[in-house]
């Protein structure tokens, strides 16, 4: 088994009061170190105990340039956990498969862990990948086809000790401007994920309570 530190990678944190904010709490809380892959992560650095790794686009070139930052930044660590939570339309094919590109490529040659697997892969999906509405046209589109990547990517990498699951969100996040489902319930679902044997495909429905 690897002695090496566990590293936490999430992708798109937001204002710092939703879903990618509190996974990066609850991955620091278990003691993982914490990577921020964001347009502009530096405001929240010193209130998530992450380091930030900014990108200008979520590029094939600006991911890659990323994660090659954060291997560089802890040398002596292994990204073993990397949750995909950008919700820009114009990210959810092109930056998601971008994003899991790096991620395998860094599971692909580690150890595998005391859960039977080389790393885990979350992708945050929504509703709206099963079903459309008149006004999410764009959204559904996008996200449905982040379904059918990480549903395919599960299939293929399955067989080498790497586990991906999507995650559907049924409801609105509670934020700074809502109140429905706590980010933090969910970011400790994703914790529950990356313990969960890799040998199953996970679909994950989260509901907010009446």
């Amino acid at each position: 088994m690897s002695l090496r530190k566990a590293i936490f990678v999430v992708a798109g944190v937001g204002n710092g009061s939703g879903t990618g904010a509190a996974s990066a709490r609850a991955f620091a809380k278990a003691g993982y170190r914490v990577a921020l892959i964001a347009r502009n992560p530096e405001h929240l650095e010193k209130r998530l105990k992450a380091a930030p790794f900014p990108v200008k686009a979520y590029t094939h070139a600006d991911v890659k340039s990323g994660f090659d930052a954060i291997k560089k930044h802890w040398p002596d660590g292994e990204i073993r956990v990397a949750v995909w939570n950008a919700a820009f339309t114009q990210t959810n094919i092109i930056g998601a498969f971008a994003f899991a590109r790096q991620a395998l490529l860094a599971f692909k040659d580690l150890e595998i862990n005391d859960k039977g697997k080389r790393g885990s892969l979350i992708f945050t999906s929504a509703t709206a990948a099963w079903r459309g509405n008149k006004t999410t046209a764009a959204f559904s589109s996008g996200k449905t086809g982040q379904r059918a990547l990480a549903q395919s990517l599960n299939k293929e990498f399955g067989p080498q000790n790497i586990h991906v699951s999507n995650v559907i969100i049924d409801g609105v996040i509670r934020t700074d401007r809502t109140l429905s489902l706590s980010p933090e319930s969910i970011a400790n679902s994703y914790l529950y994920l990356t313990s969960q044997d890799r040998s199953a495909w996970t679909f994950v429905r989260l509901t907010p309570r009446a």
